[in-house]
């Protein structure tokens, strides 16, 4: 009983290692090469549990979107502009053996290779293109221009690239700055326009408000004459016909008017005799005059 027992112990145990050393998992997330001595035997793409011989080995990849990003690159434009572009790439191992037999099992080998291949691409591609092709909606036709280069050169690796895309398009710092600057002079230049054109419609409204001034002053002066004119001959005239009716009554209203603007003060000072004829209704009251 005692040799079953050990015999099933040791049958457990080999099970167990030959379980440990032949079996073994793809999660859904990779996909697994399967070596012996190094060589490729197999590629395994389903989930779930596969088995192997103890001599061979597993290596998976992973069989998601990986992405790659590009630090800043100064590219030269097909107008001689220059620009600092930040990318990335999106990618996604289709082929493990290629992938394998090209940069190995790491991923680092395959990131050296993007950020040389995308480099090359947006050089060539944009070289091509003006600034305001890459700031405009026809940036999409650019990027796609790249994604196929890129993925024609990557084919070879086991690498799908599924996009190129430009995160930041910036101008050099030494071009900022004097862009800055044209903007400045031209805001400036601008302004001061601006300030000119205003100045001359204030001096032409001031000029214009001045001669409708000047008009309507003479106008005024003129009109003013003219009434006074009328007004003077009219009190002529009834100063006239008040003399005809009664020149007496005249004569003796007149005085009374001549008394009242010479005394009206009261500081006016008079050097007459006594018998002056201007003070005669002073000294005497008026003959009344016939009805």
């Amino acid at each position: 009983m005692n040799r079953v027992g050990a015999a099933g112990v040791a049958l457990l145990i080999v099970l167990g290692f030959l379980g440990w050393t032949c079996l073994f998992t793809v999660q859904q997330t990779e996909q697994v090469l399967v070596t012996q001595f190094g060589d490729p035997v197999r590629i395994i793409t389903q989930p779930g549990l596969h088995a192997k011989s103890p001599i061979q080995s597993v290596i998976s990849f992973d069989r998601r979107l990986l992405s790659v990003e590009l630090p800043g690159e100064e590219v030269i434009l097909g107008d001689q502009r220059r620009l600092i572009v930040d990318t990335f790439t999106v990618f996604r191992i289709t082929d493990p053996l290629h992938y394998y037999q090209a940069v190995g099992i790491t991923e680092d080998g395959i990131r050296a290779r993007l950020n040389s291949i995308v480099t090359s691409a947006l050089r060539r591609v944009l070289g091509n293109n003006k600034l305001l092709d890459v700031l405009s909606a026809d940036r999409e036709r650019i990027m796609t221009t790249i994604r196929s280069q890129v993925n024609a050169e990557m084919g070879n690796f086991g690498v799908s690239v599924e996009d190129v895309r430009i995160r930041r398009a910036d101008l050099p710092e030494e071009n900022t700055q004097a862009i800055l600057g044209r903007m400045q002079s031209e805001r400036q230049r601008v302004a001061a326009q601006a300030r000119a054109e205003g100045a001359e419609a204030s001096a032409r409204i001031r000029a214009d408000a001045e001669r409708d001034r000047s008009v309507l002053l003479a106008e005024a002066r003129a009109t003013a004459d003219q009434l006074r004119g009328q007004g003077e001959a009219e009190a002529t005239n009834i100063y006239a016909q008040s003399f005809g009716r009664d020149p007496q009554f005249f004569s003796i209203w007149r005085t009374l008017q001549g008394y009242r603007d010479v005394f009206d003060g009261g500081n006016a000072r008079l050097v007459l005799t006594p018998d002056n004829e201007y003070l005669r209704y002073l000294q005497a009251s008026p003959a009344p005059t016939s009805p």
